[in-house]
């Protein structure tokens, strides 16, 4: 099942039920970057046209599964200029995933800082693609890579900065907020290049913030361009933000995790 289908199983209901697809796997739950998306798809049909969204927050609470889940989703407040909106994803009674999705009005400013951080990713030809082996976690195979910024998982490599080139190879959608958020967290973890082995790891929160609306003239199948900044990492968690830049180098979001690593 394509991405932009599990997505297309959303309503506008406040409350609703979906089945929740095999063949996107993350170790022992579902990708996060999909139930992300689900939980904004959701999110999105409780916000005005007239505000764009700002910031998502997501808190990955436990691993979800295939199979049945809720959707519940709280308007906190709607003001004329910002609107804030709770979801949850419920399996078991239990709620898996909560997020919390804020909406803004553009108005007029005295302030305006606008320069943006440089893309400077070298070009795909000089990174490899992840390799396409069983190995890797399922939902991966949905993607491609090109890793030139820092080193693969688990070679070893020190450096801070991780990232590099990726698109999804078979969508051909015009670009969504849902389907962004699935490129950015279909990169793992900057942690993880340090490593010399195979370990566990998991996003334990996220936050994505939007400069500006997204140009929804671009596609899921353009490449986009993507770099992770470990800014501290110790006692098993790590702290990291990254940039994220459209085809020619326009700034389109900027994303911070907090990311637990058992190795």
């Amino acid at each position: 099942m394509l991405f932009s289908e599990v997505l297309d199983l959303i309503t506008e209901s406040a409350e609703q039920t979906i089945e929740l697809p095999e063949g996107w796997g993350q170790g022992r739950a579902l990708f996060g970057g999909l139930t992300a998306a689900i939980a904004w798809q959701h999110a999105h049909y409780g916000a005005s046209n007239e505000q764009a969204l700002r910031a998502f927050t997501v808190s990955f609470v436990a691993p979800i599964q295939p199979g049945q889940a809720e959707l519940k989703r709280r308007v906190l407040r709607e003001g004329k200029n910002v609107t804030q909106i709770a979801v949850e994803i419920v399996q078991g009674n239990e709620t898996v995933l909560a997020a919390l999705a804020s909406y803004g009005r553009s108005r007029p400013s005295a302030v305006r800082v606008t320069d943006t951080p440089t893309a400077q990713v070298p070009g795909r030809e000089h990174g490899p693609a992840f390799p396409k082996v069983a190995a890797l976690p399922e939902f991966t195979h949905h993607y491609d890579y090109a890793v030139s910024v820092g080193g693969l998982p688990f070679s070893g490599n020190k450096a801070r900065e991780f990232g590099g080139w990726m698109r999804y190879s078979q969508e051909q959608q015009p670009i969504s907020i849902g389907l962004l958020l699935g490129l950015v967290d279909a990169w793992p973890p900057a942690l993880l290049p340090h490593l010399n082995a195979p370990a566990p790891a998991s996003s334990l929160t996220w936050t994505i913030e939007f400069p500006e609306p997204l140009d929804f003239q671009k596609s899921s199948h353009d490449w986009w361009q993507y770099v992770a900044y470990i800014d501290y990492a110790a006692d098993g968690y790590g702290h990291t933000h990254a940039h994220i830049w459209d085809d020619v180098g326009k700034l389109v979001a900027i994303s911070r995790q907090t990311v637990t690593v058992f190795g």
